[in-house]
């Protein structure tokens, strides 16, 4: 049931790239295939985690996602770097594609805060599941202060969750404004807001919507598009902390969040230029 505040994007099916370089038939196909394994592999690896140390776990469950960049053929670019364990932190970043929590966790593996059917999805849902998501059910308005609760309380237990605060997604070449009810959890756990900004650009430096996961599309649909680019950089630009007390209330915080984003997503001349810390893989 759609209610004013349930997320909704304008971007569609002609937000679209059409003209990216692609590679062979035969490369997609095994690009497909090898991302599947990856995952299968990874729920395989599910019992282990339960049993290993924080460090193996860290390790293996970023070598995973890497993986799966690196399997599709994507070039992950980092700028920045997203702080080690040891304290809370609500990690907040626009929302173009099923890559953009990929991403994240190749940099730095943590907890997310998901919509609740994806834990439905066959195999992903089982994966978002299994890294302790918390879940927020975008239908049901009355379930939202429990989950901030629920947020609050794991923020302030010293876990690092990832929110995407549009709350849908968008095609990168613009974005929706920051939701800001999540972010009463930081305020509430007296945690930091990290803001990244994600960007989705071709070799040779132009921007692509095309890894876009928009409209009434499935996730197969978007992985099969995404299979087939070449030369596909996902750039993570990691922003300064918003130290806990800096903004008055949870609309502040979202405001300050959003035009960290904002800033590295406009078109300036240096922020394609800028040389990342890490190129990965």
């Amino acid at each position: 049931m759609r209610h004013a505040w349930m997320p909704a994007s304008p971007c569609g099916p002609s937000c679209l790239g059409g003209q990216e370089p692609t590679v062979g038939r035969p490369l997609r196909t095994l690009r497909v295939v090898a991302v599947v394994v990856v995952v299968f592999l990874s729920l395989l690896s599910l019992p282990l985690l339960a049993v290993i140390a924080r460090m193996g776990r860290t390790w293996l469950t970023r070598a995973t996602f890497r993986a799966v960049l690196l399997v599709m053929g994507v070039r992950l670019a980092v700028h920045g770097e997203i702080p080690g364990p040891g304290r809370g932190a609500l990690v907040v970043n626009n929302h173009t594609s099923w890559l953009d929590i990929v991403a994240v966790n190749a940099v730095r593996p943590m907890r997310a805060v998901a919509k609740k059917d994806i834990a439905s999805w066959p195999v992903l849902g089982w994966l978002v599941s299994a890294a302790r998501s918390v879940y927020v059910d975008r239908e049901n308005i009355r379930s939202l202060p429990a989950t901030v609760t629920t947020l609050a309380d794991a923020l302030r237990g010293g876990a690092m969750v990832n929110l995407c605060p549009e709350g849908t997604t968008w095609c990168g070449l613009t974005h929706g404004r920051f939701r800001p009810a999540m972010f009463q959890a930081a305020i509430d756990g007296g945690v930091p807001v990290l803001p990244v900004a994600l960007r989705f650009r071709l070799r040779d430096g132009a921007a692509t919507t095309a890894p876009a996961f928009i409209g009434d599309e499935t996730i197969v649909e978007s992985v099969l598009r995404t299979a087939a680019l070449r030369g596909l950089v996902l750039e993570v630009h990691v922003l300064a902390e918003i130290a806990p007390g800096r903004a008055d209330g949870r609309r502040e915080l979202a405001l300050l969040a959003e035009r960290a984003v904002d800033d590295v997503l406009a078109p300036a001349e240096n922020h394609w230029t800028s040389s990342p810390v890490e190129v990965a893989p």
